[in-house]
């Protein structure tokens, strides 16, 4: 029912900055929270940030506090993660995923809380 395609990874320098944009198709796209996570190769789904269906609550990993921001835009039904200073240990494939519970107001943190995810967008960050 709700697609999650994700773009705007790549390559970039230590430092540098890059913008992730996750378009949703299907579904209602406003009556979902959704979430940014990430997984480096060999390790666990990490959580990075989520904002809720209406943009009111934010919350941030503590490895990404001041750097990252998250950010959606309903009209266009995309959400997205503007990615500052970036270092090398952000290297990871970057997930978007979809919260289909229609509380208005959450904002989950665990990968077992999303119903739907998009297949990823690599992320490479080079010294």
């Amino acid at each position: 029912q709700v697609r999650l395609v994700e773009s705007g990874g790549g390559l970039v320098e230590a430092g540098g900055s890059l913008r992730l944009s996750c378009a949703a198709s299907g579904g209602t796209f406003s009556t979902y929270a959704m979430g940014w996570f990430r997984q480096a190769s060999g390790k666990d789904r990490e959580f990075v940030a989520v904002i809720s269906r209406n943009g009111a609550r934010i919350y941030y990993a503590d490895s990404v506090k001041g750097r990252f921001t998250i950010s959606r835009d309903n009209d266009k039904n995309t959400v997205y993660l503007q990615m500052n200073s970036l270092k090398l240990e952000d290297t990871a494939v970057y997930y978007c995923a979809a919260d289909g519970s229609y509380s208005y107001y959450s904002t989950p943190k665990g990968t077992d809380e999303y119903d739907y995810w998009g297949q990823g967008t690599q992320v490479t960050v080079s010294s």
